[in-house]
């Protein structure tokens, strides 16, 4: 099986091919894959490669709740399309769970934690609310966990509510200036749960995130699926079971629906650049770079400290944005060309325009930036 035909199906069914243009927010999601946010700009980057959606409509489409960022698959926060919501609290809520778990150690109940949960419900009737002010109007209901829950990353007992609450779907998070890429929440109630009409079990729902995964990453490998679930190697391979997965090229799994319409795929001709967040699908989905990237040094990473650009699924460059030039530094890894060139300067009109700065994750700025983009000048200028 030649690799550049596996990268290119990816991108395909990734829909970085063209394929997604037209679709709105919530169909690309669908179809290509859920997006990790931390509060950077993947989703909005992720949407924009994909359908040409604008910073506007991506916000609208999360204000009507077509698409909204919730705990999923492995308790990681996705940028999930609305038909989804169910799968993907679902295939989360266990890993809240395991919060529980450490809290019971430092002599936490369930008891507490139940009468906690009622209470943030009770005080959120109002309106949705940023966490000091549930913990105010939630008073004696929540606790300090002392030194020794700082150090296991619990300071209180009311982020454990506030987590199983979301998990369960009974509350969501809203970003308080309507925007992906910051980390500033209120929580609100959610009404109606989508989970209340939802016969899903974990078991369920686990097989119908590996549906889902095989169809936006497939041919992919069981501990690729793994590692995106966060699941054992027995939970996985549970879940992968009434799929009847066809083997294609050693140990990668397709869907047997797609098989037939992977084995004619040809490969685009023209180049299909597109430049991605580093916390894309179209590496996020592989575990480890070596199958997208023809570069050593790339190959021989897990996952990447810049910005891609991308081209048929091949890692054909890396970048990040200067706030302080307000333009894109970038490395190429292949020839420059006039349509990579282009492509470039869309993306760099989008963010200048659009999202005003493309941080990787909430706690990236200008000044942490800094060594990343000398780097990437000394790697232009080889």
């Amino acid at each position: 099986m030649s690799v550049e035909k596996l990268r290119a199906w990816w991108a395909f069914r990734q829909g970085l091919l063209g394929d997604a243009t037209g679709k709105s927010p919530g169909e690309i999601l669908q179809a290509t894959g859920w997006v990790r946010g931390l509060g950077g700009v993947a989703p909005y980057l992720a949407l924009f490669a994909r359908g040409g959606i604008s910073r506007e409509a991506a916000d609208e489409a999360a204000a009507k709740l077509e698409i909204h960022e919730l705990p999923a698959a492995r308790g990681c926060t996705y940028v999930v399309p609305a038909c989804d919501f169910a799968v993907a609290l679902k295939a989360g809520e266990p890993f809240e769970w395991n919060e529980m778990k450490v809290a019971a150690k430092l002599g936490v109940t369930d008891k507490e934690i139940a009468k906690l949960c009622d209470a943030v419900l009770d005080a959120l009737k109002k309106g949705p609310l940023e966490p000091d002010e549930i913990r105010g109007a939630t008073g004696k209901a929540s606790r300090s966990l002392g030194e020794e829950g700082k150090k296991k990353g619990l300071s209180t007992t009311l982020p454990l509510a506030i987590g199983l609450l979301q998990a369960s779907g009974e509350i969501r998070r809203v970003s308080t200036n309507g925007r992906f890429d910051q980390q500033r929440y209120r929580y609100a109630l959610w009404r109606p749960n989508p989970l209340e009409k939802s016969n899903l079990t974990a078991e369920l729902a686990n097989i119908e995130l590996a549906r889902r995964f095989f169809s936006w990453a497939g041919p992919a490998t069981l501990d690729e699926f793994q590692t995106f679930a966060g699941s054992s190697k027995k939970a996985a391979q549970a879940a992968m079971e009434p799929l009847k997965l066809d083997t294609i090229d050693g140990d990668r799994l397709i869907l047997a629906e797609q098989r037939d319409e992977f084995e004619s795929f040809k490969i685009p001709k023209q180049a299909r650049y597109a430049l991605l967040a580093s916390i894309d699908g179209i590496t996020l989905f592989r575990r480890g770079l070596k199958d997208v990237t023809d570069d050593k040094k790339l190959a021989e990473t897990k996952e990447l400290g810049n910005h891609s650009i991308v081209d048929r699924g091949r890692i054909v460059g890396l970048w990040e944005f200067d706030p302080e030039a307000n333009a894109i530094v970038w490395a190429p890894l292949i020839p420059k060309n006039k349509d990579l060139e282009k492509a470039v300067a869309r993306t760099e009109a989008f963010i200048r325009e659009q999202l005003g700065d493309a941080r990787s994750y909430s706690l990236d700025s200008a000044k942490s930036r800094t060594p990343r983009i000398a780097a990437l000048r000394k790697l232009a200028a080889k």
